[in-house]
């Protein structure tokens, strides 16, 4: 070859390189085992053990700087873009010119990310004004983007957000919410604009309000015949591990609400003798209400978790039969420190749901000395202590474990604030953090599944959203699709005669009854429609406020 063909060769090739910098999917066989190639792929494989297909492709000028990298088949990125963290890439995906991928980031098959995309899987601490925004830390919750996405140039996809199959994001958006499956979203914050196609047409308003109707009319018929199936003689009574049928305090009291909800008391109950039995269960020393006679200390409140629970559940089916406890619940009168070692000590770390249900108990116990006592007690230094241990990120008290994740401190945050800032009206001191970690829980968990899919773990989901709510319209879109979700696959566990199994797979109860009637009311609500359900929670799932006049 002689000069000017081995000069015309070069520039050839060098035009060539270029060229697929920019347009890499033109790339062919000899480009993916060009020595050149490969070597850029041994180097990324040493330096950060990447996992890379054979026929993934990584432009010259590419500027990765990742802890973890796995790039599947077929799939490439463009010269100039920059990929740093720990980002996986399924097959088929592309990341074109100039478009930014950042923190941890996972994509499945077929992620088409435009040019000046920018996807950003951590953000910087900024909470405290006290301190420089670069020494409060980074957090990273991570993205999720599904299968067959398309993420339109100029997007801006922030920490925290799932993105759906086949969803199309439209070029310019700022992605501050999860997108669901098939939807077109775009705008600032995007928005789902509209579905792509008729297959993918969502559960709309009229289907919600069609089904809340029609479980509303079944409940509201049959709710007589579920409760004579639990009561035996004149007690609603519980049949236990050793055979002995015993007065159950919980059955009696759901079947109050139960009957409550749709503006009744139970058939055949006599309100009197119920009463005295109920406000006899109250212990005179601490005002509690263990379910055997027995005198107890201040300090069963945390030790006891039925007298702990009956302060919420005898205490409202008192109200439900016109009156409430004949004394005043000393066990919460507390000093300031006395408060603050109490609440200190509970397990905020390993068993954050119980931690919230002390607290529940306690603003419970606080608001029925209020409203039937006059005794103001430790109220303010409770939303005090509060306010001071609340975690500025994920805006809940309590720890993540490394079995349930969030679940704890989510179910907690449920139980502490049904009976504190939602019960006296105040409001929550990170609404926007608490928000973002209810969604995490919820998507970490796949919106629950098996006997995860309980009246639990959705009612601590949907009363946070809706509590939340009342603050802030921030996600919104995500929360009415949970409640949409809720209800449509409410009337298929409807069992006729029988009502709602706590969980899915278990046998009906009346606690599984009386708790999915709330959480249904509560999605309805939400969005909206609490007009048209026929059952409205009236006792220790209602929605009400008291405020701080008590």
């Amino acid at each position: 070859m002689d000069q000017a063909s081995s000069q015309q060769a070069s520039t050839n090739e060098q035009r060539e390189a270029r060229r697929l910098q920019y347009l890499p999917w033109e790339r062919i066989a000899a480009d993916l085992d060009h020595p050149a190639h490969l070597a850029r792929k041994a180097e990324l494989r040493r330096s950060c053990g990447a996992e890379l297909f054979d026929t993934s492709y990584i432009a010259e000028n590419a500027a990765i700087f990742t802890e973890s990298l796995a790039i599947g088949e077929r799939s490439w990125i463009a010269g100039h873009a920059l990929v740093r963290g720990d980002v996986i890439l399924g097959d088929d995906c592309s990341i074109n010119p100039y478009a930014s991928v950042s923190g941890k980031v996972t994509c499945g098959n077929g992620v088409r990310i435009a040019s000046h995309a920018s996807i950003v899987g951590f953000n910087h601490g900024f909470d405290d004004p006290d301190r420089p925004i670069h020494r409060q830390g980074v957090i990273s919750l991570g993205i999720v983007i599904g299968d067959d996405v398309w993420v339109g140039a100029n997007c801006v996809i922030l920490d925290g957000v799932t993105i759906g199959n086949g969803a199309v994001i439209a070029a310019g958006a700022v992605v501050t919410q999860d997108i669901p499956a098939m939807a077109i979203a775009g705008g600032v914050p995007a928005r789902v604009l509209r579905s792509r196609g008729a297959a993918a047409r969502k559960f709309g308003i009229a289907d919600v309000e069609d089904q809340l109707v029609r479980l509303g009319q079944k409940a509201q018929e049959q709710w007589p015949d579920i409760l004579a199936r639990w009561k035996t003689r004149e007690v609603y009574e519980s049949l236990e591990a050793d055979g002995v049928r015993r007065p159950a305090i919980r059955h009696l009291c759901d079947a109050i609400e139960i009957a409550a909800g749709f503006g009744h008391l139970p058939p055949g109950l006599d309100p009197s003798r119920t009463f005295e039995l109920l406000q006899g269960l109250q212990d005179r020393e601490t005002g509690l209400f263990p379910e055997e006679h027995s005198r107890v200390h201040g300090r069963a409140l945390r030790e006891d978790p039925k007298a702990l629970y009956n302060v919420l559940s005898v205490g409202y089916a008192l109200e439900l039969l016109g009156s409430g406890p004949g004394h005043p619940i000393q066990a919460v009168q507390l000093g300031a420190k006395e408060l603050e070692e109490w609440l200190s000590a509970l397990p905020w770390s390993s068993r954050a749901w119980h931690a919230g249900s002390g607290v529940d108990a306690m603003g419970t116990a606080m608001y029925f000395n209020a409203r039937y006592f006059g005794i103001r007690g430790p109220r303010q230094a409770l939303f005090e202590w509060l306010s001071r241990n609340a975690d500025t990120v994920s805006g809940l008290w309590g720890e993540p474990t490394a079995l349930e994740g969030w679940l704890q401190p989510v179910n907690g945050f449920y139980r502490l604030t049904r009976g504190s800032y939602a019960q006296f009206g105040i409001p929550l001191p990170h609404p926007h953090a608490s928000l973002e970690t209810v969604h995490l829980n919820y998507r970490n968990h796949k919106g629950f599944v098996g006997a995860q899919y309980n009246a639990c773990n959705l009612l601590d989901t949907i009363h946070p959203l809706l509590l939340i709510a009342r603050q802030t319209d921030y996600r919104r879109a995500d929360g009415e699709a949970i409640a949409r979700n809720l209800i449509s696959r409410a009337l298929d566990r409807w069992r006729d005669g029988e009502g709602f199994a706590f969980a899915d797979g278990g046998e009906s109860s009346l606690q599984g009854t009386e708790m999915w009637l709330s959480v249904i009311h509560l999605a309805a609500d939400f969005l909206g429609l609490a007009d048209q359900f026929a059952f409205v929670p009236k006792g220790v799932h209602r929605t009400a406020t008291v405020g701080l006049g008590l």
